[in-house]
């Protein structure tokens, strides 16, 4: 198998990160193809119910998803040090150790969440109409996790060991069988809302092993290896596991804010415009991994760079791509942003009819929910750079700023100031503060030192 040849130390830094962004744009977008996929055949096929429905079961895989990239980020960044002092045993060590605890945490959530169906799907929001939908999606979809979880991390492992094109095709391809196998289920075997999780698992089970396949096999460095159980070892995964996590804890209240946006979006929605409401806010969720995963590109693509050349001490190649990043991520923000306000109508009508009244409440929302995107996208790539050189605290401060603090004050407060209007700004008060927030503490550092 043909492998990229990468020198994180040396090549010209523009020409890097391009060739870390392309495929890892990408590849991110496929994964978002997955999603997006599902949704379009489900509202053309099933309905607005069935968005609805879909909508209730994902928040907890955001989390699950969260929990892969905290590991992802924090084995990616420890092993970039690794290799840059060249310990190329403790990376390999790291990357093994945190595939085996996901897959571990990953199976103990399937088991208690679908213990008891009915009980998972109250807890998330659902009304007792959408159940039925809810306990024919959940047990697929939330099985999906394990494989996403294996995707999760193994990608920023593929990508430091110098292959940042086969990453691109664990991505691409799943996506692609999606797409047919939606398709497949849904309409001609008429398999219903089941049949578009069923889609979902498999295409994600194909990335998941076709990654594991790479570091079972194919990898040049970052080769998985046969773990111990003495109690020695144990005790030393242990200590590894804790300090990627607190590395990539970040990462996991990033994706996590996902999932908190969907929750208090589902709960504030059915509050005030019922199912219509919820089915409307599912478009937009349905969007909103898109938006995310541009932010992740970015951040993903400099972490190697930053953290290789930040294990060298050469904070100029450091600061260099920091500033490029961030360059990138105003930019793809501006785009986006005006996709959702120039035509949310065309956006809206590749899920539903537009004289559905869930349709006409998503086209009124999309500009409103769309003033978030340059603020969202930046924080993403703000809070990558403090991960990559091991500055935990401000990254899981302001993590713990856009997914929480600001987010969930906001879904409550702003409908009882703007009415409707505010349910759709929540996101964008809470990443507007998150980002002036980053802004104050590097200028305080800045004049500080």
């Amino acid at each position: 198998m043909q492998r990229d040849s990468v020198d994180l130390g040396a090549v010209n830094i523009p020409r890097l990160f391009r060739m870390y962004f392309i495929p890892t744009l990408l590849g991110m977008l496929s994964i978002c193809a997955v999603t997006a996929t599902d949704g379009i055949f489900v509202g053309r096929g099933l309905g607005s119910d069935a968005l609805a429905a879909v909508n209730i079961c994902i928040s907890p895989t955001m989390v699950m998803m969260g929990i892969s990239l905290m590991l992802g980020v924090g084995t990616s960044v420890v092993s970039s040090i690794h290799l840059a002092n060249g310990n190329a045993k403790a990376a390999r060590l790291n990357v093994t150790q945190a595939l085996s605890v996901v897959t571990l945490v990953d199976i103990v959530f399937i088991m208690l969440t679908l213990s008891d169906m009915d009980a998972t799907g109250r807890l998330l929001g659902s009304s007792d109409s959408l159940m039925t939908l809810v306990r024919e999606y959940m047990p697929w979809i939330f099985v999906t996790c394990l494989f996403q979880a294996w995707t999760g991390i193994g990608l920023f492992v593929v990508r430091l060991d110098g292959s940042p094109k086969y990453a691109m095709w664990c991505n691409l391809l799943p996506g692609l069988l999606n797409v047919v196998l939606d398709y497949l289920f849904i309409f001609p075997l008429e398999m219903g809302i089941r049949g578009a999780a069923l889609a979902t698992c498999i295409s994600c089970a194909t990335g998941g092993l076709m990654v594991l396949a790479y570091l079972g096999i194919f990898a040049r460095t970052l080769r998985l290896i046969r773990l111990k159980l003495s109690r020695k070892s144990l005790a030393l995964t242990y200590r590894n596991i804790g300090y990627q996590c607190r590395i990539g804890l970040s990462a996991l209240l990033g994706e996590a804010t996902m999932g908190v946006l969907m929750l208090m979006g589902n709960i504030v929605f059915m509050r005030y415009l019922g199912d219509d409401g919820v089915g409307a806010f599912s478009i937009a969720c349905y969007y909103c991994p898109f938006v995310f995963m541009i932010g992740n590109a970015i951040a993903q693509s400099a972490q190697p760079i930053i953290s290789y050349n930040y294990g060298l001490g050469s904070k100029c190649r450091v600061v260099a791509t920091e500033r490029l990043a961030i360059l990138s991520a105003i930019g793809c923000g501006m785009v986006v942003t005006a996709a959702f306000v120039l035509v949310p109508e065309f956006m809206v009508s590749l899920f539903l009819d537009s004289g559905l009244a869930s349709a006409r409440i998503a086209v009124k929302g999309f500009p409103l929910f769309a003033s978030a995107f340059v603020f969202y996208i930046f924080n993403l790539v703000a809070i990558g750079y403090f991960q990559s050189v091991e500055k935990v605290l401000p990254s899981i401060a302001f993590a713990l700023l856009r997914g929480v603090v600001f987010l969930v004050p906001a879904f409550i407060l702003m409908p009882m100031v703007f009415g409707d209007n505010g349910i759709w700004l929540a996101l964008a008060v809470s990443e507007t503060m998150t980002s002036f927030s980053i802004i104050a503490f590097y200028l305080y550092h800045r004049y500080r030192d």
